[in-house]
């Protein structure tokens, strides 16, 4: 059933685009996201568990957004909340970028009604679309009281995860995503049962910065450390104007001397600095010498913890973004980096 006012209890669908959207194009036969909201949620089949009302936010490949689109998807969630009949939200939204998204709006998100990222990895005009099946189920979860106090979750493929944390772990399969640090919230079954386990302890959101001042955004790039890496990428970010950087180091967050010096010049001059890992599990421990961890600590670098280098991107850029001082980004990141007891 999809609803076109707010008539009674509802679930809400904000579609962004991404694979579930997505039909092969005239020009090459590429996929790219056509499919309305309206013409996703016709494509279930199936009765929906709640009422759906549906509102388009955008039709992009997710590979293709900003923070600042992510900023408008949050915004746009806080609006449809303002209605006091709506049960939770569904956001579809392709699965390259899903975990940033869904992290950011669970940094911001500031109301017990749970908001509910799903996608697919089959286009819609394949064989054997898993889109409308995932949707069906994210309806499920959004709407049913269990979920109630668990912030923002993934449902993909019958898994429910948190947003902390989560990862796409296969580029292809279709149960996509994994939480390897912080676990799984819980599942749904093809008939939409909802399966939840106890909520980790939430921590107060942050601010959500208005939309649309992506020109005076705070840059923020993404460096790896890898065998044979130079300060070379480094020194063009901090030409570039970045105020953030995120190292993706090796093993527990380790670079090389040449990199932790120009770290070093780099948080001197004000720029923050985190070092995450290129590892699939386990916390950034800051530990060895020689250019490693440890030296990068004492640079002035921040251990990310559990997050990896895609939500330690969204979490930087965010606070910079609020003008919030590096010794209280330090302190966030310890509490956010940190699984549940």
């Amino acid at each position: 059933m999809t609803v076109t006012d707010s008539v009674g209890p509802h679930v809400v669908l904000l579609a962004t685009g991404g694979t579930i959207s997505s039909r092969e194009s005239e020009a090459g036969g590429a996929a790219v996201a056509s499919d309305t909201g309206e013409q996703v949620f016709a494509s279930m089949g199936v009765p929906a568990a709640h009422p759906v009302r549906v509102v388009d936010v955008f039709r992009k490949g997710s590979y293709l957004l900003t923070i600042d689109d992510m900023i408008e998807i949050s915004a746009r969630i806080r609006q449809v909340l303002a209605d006091p009949q709506v049960l939770g939200v569904v956001v579809t939204h392709g699965t390259d970028t899903m975990e940033e998204t869904a992290f950011l709006v669970d940094l911001t998100h500031d109301d017990p009604r749970p908001v509910v990222f799903t996608g697919a990895q089959q286009a819609a005009d394949t064989e054997s679309p898993d889109g409308p099946a995932n949707l069906s189920r994210a309806i499920a979860v959004a709407g049913s009281p269990q979920a109630r106090g668990m912030g923002v979750l993934l449902a993909f493929a019958g898994s429910i995860f948190p947003a902390t944390g989560v990862r796409k772990s296969h580029t292809t399969r279709l149960d996509a995503f994994a939480n390897p640090d912080f676990g799984s919230a819980g599942s749904v079954s093809d008939s939409g049962e909802v399966t939840i386990r106890a909520a980790r302890p939430g921590l107060p959101p942050l601010p959500l910065p208005p939309p649309g001042e992506e020109a005076g955004s705070p840059r923020v790039d993404l460096i790896a450390a890898y065998p044979g890496a130079d300060s070379t990428l480094l020194l063009a970010s901090l030409h570039a104007g970045a105020a953030g950087i995120v190292l993706q180091g090796t093993g527990t967050g380790n670079a090389n001397r040449v990199l932790c010096r120009e770290v070093a010049n780099a948080t001197a001059n004000g720029v923050v600095v985190v070092t995450s890992t290129r590892v699939e599990a386990g916390a950034v421990v800051p530990r060895y010498g020689d250019g490693g961890g440890e030296d990068l600590r004492a640079a002035g670098a921040i251990p990310s913890g559990l997050l990896r280098p895609s939500q330690s991107l969204v979490l930087l850029s965010l606070l910079l973004r609020l003008g919030t001082p590096a010794d209280r980004i330090a302190e966030t990141f310890v509490r956010r980096g940190v699984a549940a007891v």
